[in-house]
C-alpha cells in the first residue's frame, strides 16, 4: 500500500505537468471592428480559460527598425494595451504578451532589420520599452517567415543573432516566445531550432492552413493525421526532429475554417475540384476563411452536410458548390489527446475571437473550453 507521503508526491508532481500546460489565446485587435455578433472587446475574453494571452500586432518601422504601433486609436487610445494587462488584475496567473508581424506585416521589414545592428538594437529596445510602459509578462515574434516572402537566405542565421541579442536584453525573468511556420519544408528553409530554442521560452507552432482554396482541390485546414499529404502530426515530428524539446512545442489549433468553391457540387469529397475560395462569412468577410462562430450558426441551419473524416481525424461540411474544412470539439478534443500524448508544451488557439464567445450555437467559448478541459 503506498503511503500518504508518496501519494501527496505523487500529485504534488502530477498537478506540476498538468500545470506547465500552456494554453496561448492569441487576441486579433482588429476584431473590435467587425460587425454585429462578431464585434469583440477586450472585456469579452474569459481570462480564466487561457494561462497566456497575446495581443496582436503591432508592427515594424522600415526606416529604424523600431516597433511601430499600427493602430494607436484602438491600441492606445482606445486603451487596448492597458485592458488587455488589466486582466491580469481578475487572473494573477495569467501571462500577457505583445506581438510583433503576422501575415500581413510580410518578411522584408523584418529582413532588413535583423541583418542590421543598428536595426536591431531598435527593435529589441523599443520592444522592451513598449512591454515596460504597458505591462505585457513578454514579447512574440511572428515573422512570416525568414528566408521566405521576399527575405534572403542569411534570414535563418540573422533570426538567430535576433532572438539571442533579444534575451540578452530582456534577461530571464520574462517570456520570449516565436510564432513559427509548421511544415518541414518551413523548418529547413527558416529556422535553426537547436540555435533558437535556447533562447526562447516557447514556440508557438502554426499548425493549420496546411491546406486551402490555393491548392485547387478541397483538403483539411488542420489534419491531424494523413497519409497523403500534410498533416499536424507530421509538422510537430519534424519540429521534435529537427531538436526541440517537446515541452517547449505549444501545437497551434485553429478556431476558424477553410472554405472552397466546388467546381462540380456533385464532388464533394476531400480532394474535390475547386473554382475558387469559398464565400466570405457575416463576421471576418474574407474569402477563404470562416471563424467558428460563423460556421456553428450556418451548421444551426441543418441544411449542411457533415462528414467525420476519421483517418485525418476532422470534420467538413458542405451545402450546395460551397465546403468547409474546420475543426469542432470532437476533432480539438483529440488534438488535445494528442498534445499531452507527445508531452508538448501545450496548444495555442488562433484566434480567441472567433470562438463562439458569445454563446449562440450552445455555450459560450466551446473550443478553448473543450481545450481546458482536456489539459487538466
Amino acid at each position: 500500500m503506498y503511503s500518504k507521503t508518496l501519494v501527496f508526491c505523487f500529485l504534488a508532481v502530477s498537478f506540476k505537468i498538468i500545470s506547465a500546460r500552456k494554453i496561448v489565446c492569441y487576441y486579433e485587435s482588429w476584431s473590435v471592428y467587425r460587425p454585429g455578433d462578431g464585434s469583440f472587446k477586450i472585456e469579452d475574453i474569459n481570462p480564466f480559460l487561457c494561462t497566456h494571452a497575446i495581443y496582436a500586432f503591432v508592427g515594424i518601422n522600415q526606416t529604424s527598425g523600431s516597433i511601430k504601433i499600427l493602430d494607436p486609436w484602438n491600441d492606445v487610445d482606445n486603451g487596448g494595451f492597458r485592458r488587455f494587462n488589466a486582466m491580469k488584475s481578475k487572473n494573477p496567473n495569467l501571462k500577457t504578451l505583445l506581438a510583433v508581424g503576422g501575415w500581413k506585416e510580410g518578411s522584408v521589414n523584418y529582413s532588413k532589420m535583423a541583418g542590421n545592428t543598428s536595426l536591431r538594437s531598435n527593435f529589441i529596445t523599443s520592444a522592451i520599452n513598449l512591454m515596460n510602459k504597458y505591462g505585457f509578462d513578454g514579447f512574440d515574434i511572428d515573422w512570416e517567415y525568414p528566408a521566405q516572402r521576399g527575405g534572403v537566405p542569411q534570414d535563418k542565421a540573422n533570426f538567430v543573432t535576433l532572438v539571442r541579442e533579444f534575451r540578452q536584453a530582456l534577461g530571464n525573468g520574462r517570456l520570449l516566445s516565436i510564432a513559427a511556420g509548421a511544415t518541414p519544408s518551413q523548418i529547413a528553409t527558416s529556422y535553426n531550432v537547436s540555435a533558437l530554442i535556447r533562447d526562447l521560452d516557447f514556440i508557438n507552432v502554426m499548425t493549420y492552413d496546411l491546406h486551402g482554396s490555393w491548392d485547387g482541390v478541397t483538403g483539411a485546414n488542420a489534419p491531424l493525421f494523413s497519409s497523403s499529404g500534410l498533416s499536424v502530426s507530421q509538422c510537430i515530428d519534424a519540429w521534435i526532429a529537427n531538436g526541440a524539446p517537446s515541452s517547449k512545442l505549444v501545437m497551434g489549433i485553429p478556431v476558424y475554417g477553410r472554405t472552397f468553391t466546388l467546381t462540380n457540387s456533385q464532388l464533394n469529397g476531400i480532394g474535390a475540384p475547386t473554382s475558387q475560395p469559398g464565400a466570405p462569412g457575416p463576421f471576418t468577410q474574407e474569402a477563404g476563411i470562416i471563424g467558428y462562430n460563423e460556421m456553428c450558426l450556418k451548421l444551426l441551419t441543418n441544411q449542411w452536410v457533415v462528414v467525420w473524416h476519421d483517418a485525418q481525424k476532422i470534420p467538413y461540411a458542405y451545402k450546395g458548390n460551397q465546403w468547409v474544412s474546420y475543426d469542432g470539439t470532437r476533432s480539438v478534443n483529440i488534438k488535445v489527446t494528442y498534445v499531452k500524448q507527445r508531452d508538448l508544451g501545450g496548444a495555442m488557439i488562433w484566434s480567441i475571437d472567433t470562438d463562439d464567445f458569445r454563446g449562440k450555437c450552445g455555450s459560450k467559448y466551446p473550443i478553448l473550453t473543450t481545450i481546458k478541459n482536456g489539459l487538466i
